[in-house]
């Protein structure tokens, strides 16, 4: 079964329309590195001060591939035409109210389970491993903690860690398009930067869309906070983000 095949009924009997099939880019290595810092800078809270380089997104991924170019071009696009606040409450409403726009990794694989805990700390030592630090602050599954580390870091862990986690990725990705949020067209930019994925890759997420992450409640999602760059282990920085 292929992602354009599929059918979903929603309650009240509306379907809703199939996801899109997005098909890979061939991208340099510098290319793949924009793409992962612009989405990085987009696809997290949009205050004022974050907002401010969207500008400067904007003008780094016009010479992206057209595909992807366009991808952020039309989140640029509805984001220019929302107001500071109805930007934020936009974000809220997506990632933190809708359970299939989790914007952190492993809840996709763990779902708010005792196995979290271990997946979490595995992000951290993979970190580590590349001579990298996350700032105390953030949860290390952080969706754009792991593009800043994949678009700053020379360490084939950086895309290890985007493949583990690919079919996560998948299921926010069509989540996002379901909802009809313009944040949608980020996640595709990214998902548009990876190989083409196998038919068994494709049915592992598809099952996700459809079951759900595991739902073992232990509150293992306080375990940190808010917003942390990186810096390189054993530096002193106040952040890398742009």
């Amino acid at each position: 079964m292929t992602i354009a095949a599929e059918r979903r009924t929603v309650p009240g009997g509306r379907r809703k329309k199939p996801p899109k099939k997005l098909n890979a880019s061939a991208l340099t290595d510098g290319q793949r590195r924009t793409v992962h810092m612009a989405a990085s800078i987009l696809l997290d809270y949009p205050n004022p001060e974050r907002r401010a380089h969207f500008d400067r997104v904007a003008a780094a991924v016009s010479s992206l591939p057209a595909e992807i170019a366009s991808e952020f071009a039309a989140f640029l696009a509805a984001a220019s035409g929302m107001s500071q606040k109805d930007l934020e409450a936009h974000f809220t409403s997506i990632f933190d109210q809708k359970r299939k726009c989790c914007p952190y990794l492993t809840y996709y694989s763990t779902g708010d389970t005792r196995r979290r805990g271990m997946a979490l700390v595995s992000f951290v030592e993979a970190y580590r491993a590349a001579g990298w630090e996350a700032v105390a602050g953030e949860l290390p599954d952080y969706l754009p903690m792991v593009l800043e580390f994949s678009a700053r870091s020379d360490s084939p862990i950086a895309s290890e860690l985007l493949a583990a986690h690919r079919e996560g990725i998948e299921v926010l990705r069509m989540a996002l398009e379901s909802f009809e949020s313009p944040y949608w067209h980020v996640v595709a930019a990214v998902c548009r930067s990876f190989p083409d994925i196998d038919d068994e890759t494709r049915e592992r997420y598809l099952k996700l869309v459809n079951d759900g992450p595991p739902t073992e409640m232990v509150g293992v999602t306080t375990f940190l906070g808010a917003l942390a760059p990186f810096t390189p282990a054993g530096a002193t920085s106040e952040g890398v983000r742009a």
